[in-house]
């Protein structure tokens, strides 16, 4: 009986570690800090950056993937129509999909820790968001719309 009861025990605590983990997957998470003139990207995060496609004409999602990665193939699919759908903008935004296998540099300056995770930059290359897991089409569009105004 006793055995029985640890084992109930366990499962709980697993499913409501598991409910707390997944609770924050494909939210959009502002990561801007408005500073005062104080440059918001180390000079080399700012050329790993230019070197990936971020070229200032206006916001990037930036996205890492993986061949192994299943649930990437869902971003894939989201951004590409959410961008689609924001083309006709004054400053349209910019897909740009790196494989988290041929640029680990890049991912370590930024802090990706786990596939998916995508990032929405500014015209300026100022990090504004970041998405762990698969972001749902409608909160795309809302943290994309005012920087493709």
């Amino acid at each position: 009986m006793t055995q029985i009861m640890i084992l109930a025990a366990a499962l709980v605590l697993a499913t409501a570690v598991g409910l707390l983990l997944r609770r924050r997957a494909g939210r959009v998470r502002s990561s801007y800090i408005p500073t005062a003139g104080i440059p918001t990207a180390a000079p080399d995060r700012a050329h790993l950056l230019a070197k990936v496609g971020l070229n200032g004409d206006g916001p990037t999602v930036l996205h890492f993937s993986a061949d192994w990665c299943g649930p990437c193939a869902a971003v894939r699919r989201v951004v590409s129509s959410t961008v689609a759908q924001l083309a006709d903008s004054p400053r349209p935004p910019a897909d740009v999909e790196l494989d988290i296998d041929e640029h680990p540099a890049i991912a370590k300056e930024l802090g990706v820790l786990s596939l998916p995770t995508t990032f929405i930059f500014d015209a300026a290359a100022t990090e504004r968001f970041r998405i762990s897991g698969v972001p749902s089409a409608a909160d795309l569009r809302t943290a994309l719309a005012p920087l493709s105004a």
